[in-house]
């Protein structure tokens, strides 16, 4: 692979490894908030352990993400120092803002949560994780902030080539971040709820602590059932607005070579990216067209006219992203989003019920299930930059352009490997802690009980 290659591999895996973390901190930071807020209310000492054991498990996540984070921020300098050029104007604000704002936000209450039990009043003790829940969903919007503008520049002029910020309000309010803020976010809660839930259940499962872990179920459950509707509702919101500002990524999305009006949704299709032939073609009719405009009718541009049309407008070359890539990450987004849904219904079923007592080794799945977000984050991340290929910021900036020319591809192989094994050895440490405190679960609340009986 040349530096181009090597460079966006890099920053894939950076990424990758990075939003593995990013989820499970902005659901676990509010799902602690919430339990040590029913402690406060209600007086229930089962509240604070649960706001205590869980928040272990947040914390261990959140240094593990810090980390990885900050990898991501030094590649702008090393292997896209043309990208950097180019967008530093406007990308350094939101940037900088989300620093000054959002991380000292979250490393000091952090700090004062972690130090502060026993010692400050239990409502200022509880404002103290309310604050770093505040942290990472302001972190969240100022890095999509940023984000959106590679998706759809708004708010600047073009002087001597380059991109400077013109308008704050309009990189504030571009419509995209309408759309990607609530839908990350309310995908980290569904991430942390799931966590939750599938912990939960282990521990139900081997009868232990049956009150702490049913109750942690029932938060865990409510956010989950709240969340996934939030993501459902948002995405399609998103998919709509990627028929208007992105309409190359929808069309590879559902590997549409030729635009149709009504526009059928595909089930299964096969096709050969190099000569635009499909082999296997199964569509629902008339399915596309509502998707994109809540209507039966309506043009979902295909992926030739589109070529055509960028290529009058941008000038000779390839225009199209990876089919194969951005048409199987939507599946497997939309799979496991529609799964989690069907088993928060389940989940719920438990609660209302009140089966917490449960028997069959089937309710592992809700475990195993602890997976899903991260399968449907992951290939919505993917899906979200892969389908802007081949522009780094859409049709001002290619990738092609963006890379650094002086740095020699055995530099950036040497880094990526470098990272990769370091990414790697931090993912089994923190999988390792998160598995081992998991496990081991809550302290067992039986000696309490039988003394507070006696």
């Amino acid at each position: 692979m040349d530096a181009l290659g090597l460079a966006r591999s890099q920053f894939a895996i950076t990424t990758v490894y990075h939003f593995f973390f990013v989820p499970l901190t902005l659901g676990l930071s509010l799902i602690t908030a919430i339990m040590e807020t029913i402690y406060v209310c209600k007086g229930d000492e089962t509240y604070k352990r649960m706001a205590k054991f869980w928040g272990k498990l947040f914390l261990i996540n959140f240094a593990v993400g810090v980390v990885t984070g900050l990898v991501q921020e030094f590649q702008f300098g090393m292997n896209w120092s043309e990208y950097s050029r180019f967008v530093g104007d406007i990308f350094g604000a939101p940037l900088a803002i989300e620093g000054l704002t959002a991380f000292f936000l979250e490393a000091t209450f952090i700090g004062l949560w972690v130090f502060g039990w026993e010692k400050l009043s239990k409502r200022v003790h509880a404002l103290a994780i309310w604050m770093v829940a505040l942290g990472t969903t302001i972190s969240a919007l100022w890095i999509l902030v940023a984000n959106s503008f590679m998706h759809f520049p708004v708010g600047y002029e073009l002087v001597d080539g380059r991109p400077i910020l013109s308008n704050f309000a309009e990189l504030i309010f571009n419509p995209h971040v309408f759309t990607q803020f609530p839908h990350t976010v309310f995908s980290g809660y569904v991430t942390g709820a799931f966590f939750v839930i599938g912990i939960s259940v282990f521990h139900l499962l081997k009868k232990k602590n049956v009150d702490f872990y049913a109750k942690s179920f029932k938060v865990g459950t409510l956010v989950a059932l709240v969340s996934i509707g939030g993501v459902i509702l948002v995405g399609h919101a998103q998919a709509q607005l990627m028929v208007k500002q992105q309409p190359m990524k929808m069309a590879a999305a559902e590997a549409l070579w030729d635009s149709e009006d009504p526009a059928s949704l595909s089930l299964l299709t096969i096709s050969d990216e190099k000569t635009g032939t499909t082999s296997v073609d199964i569509r629902i009719p008339h399915a596309l067209s509502l998707l994109s405009y809540n209507t039966l009718t309506g043009e979902v541009r295909g992926i030739n006219d589109l070529q055509r049309e960028y290529e009058a407008t941008y000038g000779p070359g390839n225009y199209v992203p990876s089919v194969f890539m951005n048409y199987w990450s939507f599946r497997i987004m939309i799979g496991a989003g529609f799964l989690m849904a069907f088993l928060v219904l389940v989940a719920f079923f438990i609660w209302w019920k009140k089966k917490f007592k449960l028997e069959s080794k089937w309710w592992y799945l809700l475990t195993a299930a602890i997976t899903l977000p991260y399968m449907a984050n992951t290939t919505g991340w993917l899906l979200t930059e892969l389908g802007r290929q081949p522009w780094v910021v859409y049709g001002l900036l290619k990738t092609s352009d963006a890379v650094s020319p002086n740095v020699p591809a055995a530099f950036v192989m040497t880094s990526l490997a470098v990272f990769t094994v370091l990414y790697g050895l931090l993912m089994v440490v923190d999988v390792t802690l998160m598995v081992k405190f998991a496990r081991a679960g809550v302290e067992d609340d039986q000696p309490a009980i039988q003394a507070k009986a006696g």
